[in-house]
């Protein structure tokens, strides 16, 4: 008996997965959607990839310490401007997030002035790390135009 109920339901199940394919089938309309390639949320590494490429170039002015793309850290080491070798900086730029947005990124800088033959902490002024995180987020948002305008 199991071998007629199994032979006679086998052809049933075949009409079943059939309909369920036409049925799949008629999602695929010409009229979807096309994924937006350059989304925030498409990248191949941690963070998100026009704020990464958007920092670097920010802080291209500093030799590269340290570059971690999948956990989106950018440390710069000290740097003089020649125009005034008695002060230093040191940036570090922390990319939180995979989506371009402005609390996904966190500025941090140090200063040193020259005092004594040695290197003395000084205050670094609010307004230049703000100014550094606009220009970091005017470049990324500029990057994604770009890649979505090719």
């Amino acid at each position: 008996m199991s071998l007629i109920v199994s032979a006679t339901s086998r052809p049933a199940r075949l009409v079943l997965a059939c309909a369920a394919l036409a049925t799949l089938g008629a999602c695929a309309g010409r009229d979807r959607p096309r994924a937006d390639l350059a989304a925030a949320q498409v990248n191949t590494i941690g963070v998100n990839s026009y704020l990464w490429r958007a920092a670097l170039e920010t802080v291209s002015f500093a030799p590269l310490l340290q570059a971690d793309s999948a956990g989106g850290v950018i440390v710069t080491d000290w740097y003089a401007n020649p125009s005034n070798p008695g002060e230093r900086v040191k940036v570090t730029v922390t990319i939180l997030d995979q989506d371009l947005r402005a609390d996904a990124l966190r500025v941090a800088a140090s200063r040193q002035v020259q005092q004594g033959g040695g290197w003395v902490d000084a205050p670094v002024q609010a307004a230049t790390v703000q100014k550094l995180e606009d220009i970091i987020l005017t470049k990324a948002r500029e990057i994604r135009r770009q890649t979505m305008a090719s």
